[in-house]
């Protein structure tokens, strides 16, 4: 059993290798479901780089990039601001708790008609949409870990003297770090699959436009490799915001 053992640590890329051959398989074989030939593994590789080369994938992917960026740095100081003060403060917690518990089980997209109308079909669209999907994870996780502090921590700093800005800034911050992060991790994937909707809806730039564009024109390969450019971002993100945690996290855990 030792070469079971060798192979444990790459059993994930393993599967991978075996799915992405099966894939190839099946395509050449022509066993694949729909009215339209499902191309190779081969062929959508070959389409990417065409697509990368020509330098039209990596116009989409930049516009999608930005908008996701503005929308999730946006979403998220907004989220940490008002949790810190609902879960630092019980009055601002009693009295902004009943409104967000309303809006919050609206699903980011379900605002998607209203913002057309409001702030019309433009860059500020898919933004705003992102931003309402950063706001709610963030803020409630934010609010978790403020309120999860020992408050024996608290007592011990203000009878030392400190203020509570002294106190928000280096005794409950650090210890709520944590739980932030868990909603950082959360909004980073979050954040591209609502862009996605929004630009295949109302934008004519990004991936989700592309993708659009290549459904109206029958082209899968195009389909297939803007599924595989918004999975590695997504992923991307999730593992930046991860190797972040740790390295800003360490010495409080």
């Amino acid at each position: 059993m030792r070469w079971f053992k060798r192979l444990k640590p790459g059993w994930g890329l393993l599967t991978i290798v075996a799915f992405l051959a099966l894939w190839e398989l099946l395509a050449h074989l022509g066993w694949t479901p729909g009215q339209f030939s499902f191309p190779p593994f081969s062929e959508v590789i070959e389409e990417f780089y065409t697509l990368a080369a020509s330098g039209i994938l990596g116009e989409h992917f930049w516009a999608s990039l930005v908008r996701v960026m503005v929308g999730l740095t946006a979403g998220s100081l907004a989220g940490i601001m008002v949790g810190v003060m609902m879960g630092w403060r019980e009055t601002m917690d009693k009295a902004l708790n009943p409104l967000i518990s309303m809006l919050y089980p609206i699903p980011p997209l379900g605002w998607l008609p209203l913002l057309m109308l409001w702030v019309g079909i433009n860059e500020a669209l898919p933004i705003t949409i992102i931003f309402i999907a950063s706001f709610f994870p963030v803020l409630y996780n934010t609010i978790t870990g403020v309120k999860g502090v020992d408050k024996d921590y608290i007592r011990v700093a203000r009878t030392l003297g400190a203020s509570d800005i002294k106190i928000l800034a280096t005794v409950v911050m650090p210890l709520a770090l944590p739980n932030i992060f868990t909603g950082l991790r959360l909004n980073a994937g979050m954040a591209w699959r609502v862009l996605i909707a929004a630009e295949m809806i109302a934008i004519p730039t990004g991936i989700g436009a592309l993708m659009i564009q290549s459904q109206s024109l029958m082209r899968i390969d195009i389909i297939i490799v803007s599924l595989i450019v918004l999975a590695v971002a997504t992923f991307s993100f999730e593992r930046l915001f991860a190797f972040f945690e740790r390295r800003v996290t360490a010495k409080w855990r």
